[in-house]
């Protein structure tokens, strides 16, 4: 019956010197650093990081649809509320792979099959690289085209009353 090799035989080369093997107290079958535990992303990072990435194309007006635009500049408005970098961008995140969803505006003469094929390299590029999730798809809705003379965003004008009469509250 042929012996049964050991460890230290392992680890012995045709010479019969020893070669380097697993530090002296580790497991002989244990997993690489990177497979021990899990990693969970939020939704909100993926959508920050595509709308960062999304931003950086030239011909971008603004992100979001109308309605979203019109709630998000309210929250700008507000003492101590934040700008959302994600506004308008939606994100389905699994264990490994990632969908997005993006609504935009784009400004007047951009070429909008090139735009949107750049703003879509580019957020893959970035999402892969920063979460080492797979991009399966990004779909971009383009909402809007922005015109050089038109105003931000529209508000409503408030009604201007008589010197000495008080506006009607709604």
């Amino acid at each position: 019956m042929p012996d049964t090799p050991t460890p230290a035989t392992l680890h012995k080369n045709a010479g019969g010197t020893p070669t380097p093997g697993p530090p002296p107290g580790a497991s002989v079958g244990a997993k690489p650093v990177g497979e021990r535990g899990r990693t969970a992303l939020a939704v909100g990072v993926v959508e920050k990081i595509a709308g960062m990435a999304a931003r950086e194309v030239p011909g971008i007006h603004a992100l979001g649809s109308g309605l979203a635009r019109t709630f998000g500049a309210m929250r700008d408005r507000v003492p101590g509320g934040k700008s959302s970098i994600g506004r308008g961008i939606k994100a389905e995140v699994g264990e490994k792979q990632t969908a997005i969803d993006i609504a935009l505006v784009v400004e007047y003469g951009v070429v909008i099959p090139e735009l949107a094929r750049q703003v879509r390299d580019n957020i893959i590029t970035a999402v892969e690289r920063m979460t080492g999730l797979e991009v399966v798809e990004v779909n971009i809705a383009v909402n809007d085209v922005h015109l050089p003379d038109e105003p931000e965003f529209e508000e409503e004008e408030e009604p201007v009353s008589a010197p000495g009469q008080r506006t009607k509250l709604k």
